[in-house]
């Protein structure tokens, strides 16, 4: 099971991550009481091992801001609106990972890899766990959207996702993280991913 926290904005968040092993660090450059600025990222990504992905977390960006993230950050991936592509030059050697939302039309043709979330990202909001499932069987989702240590299992067992993706769930309150929580959704992930029970 890929597991992903997003959201980072301390050191000591980042390192609670790394050490719980996670396979993704994300941060946020969109409106949000987690938005940092991607010098800011950079410096928190600093010591990130290099198998750790780190992902660009952004929302209706401009082409300059995706510039300017590209440039001070060096993210992996981009995570972004899938409606957000088609109008912005995205670097040849940046990854992407677009975001589609419960209760939006798809397309028919899916790409390799998604975000599948509820309307509004950083809520807390538990998205549709069946419409998920059902995305799962024809590509690697990621589920996000009102994940936390309590209901992961769960959430697991009934969207059956290639990864999940956590942030307020992890979080003491809006935008700082508990690392103990960050441990408690990273093990729990991994052992409904396994098939282990929690």
């Amino acid at each position: 099971m890929w597991v992903k926290v997003c959201g980072l904005t301390t050191p000591d968040a980042v390192a609670a991550a790394v050490d719980a092993g996670v396979d993704a660090v994300g941060f946020v450059f969109a409106e949000s009481k987690r938005r940092v600025t991607p010098r800011q990222a950079a410096e928190l990504a600093r010591d990130v091992p290099r198998e750790i992905v780190r992902v660009a977390v952004m929302l209706h960006p401009s082409q300059a801001e995706i510039d300017e993230v590209w440039s001070q950050f060096r993210p992996d991936v981009l995570q972004t609106d899938a409606d957000d592509l088609a109008s912005l030059q995205v670097p040849t050697d940046l990854k992407v990972t677009p975001v589609f939302r419960a209760g939006r039309e798809l397309p028919a043709t899916l790409p390799s890899r998604l975000l599948f979330e509820g309307p509004t990202s950083g809520t807390g909001e538990t998205t549709d766990w069946s419409a998920a499932a059902r995305l799962a069987a024809r590509t690697q989702l990621i589920l996000a959207g009102g994940l936390k240590p309590a209901n992961v299992a769960d959430a697991i067992a009934a969207a059956k996702p290639w990864g999940v993706d956590v942030s307020s769930g992890v979080e003491a309150r809006p935008g700082v993280k508990d690392p103990q929580k960050i441990y408690d959704f990273v093990r729990i992930a991994r052992a409904a991913g396994s098939g282990a029970t929690k």
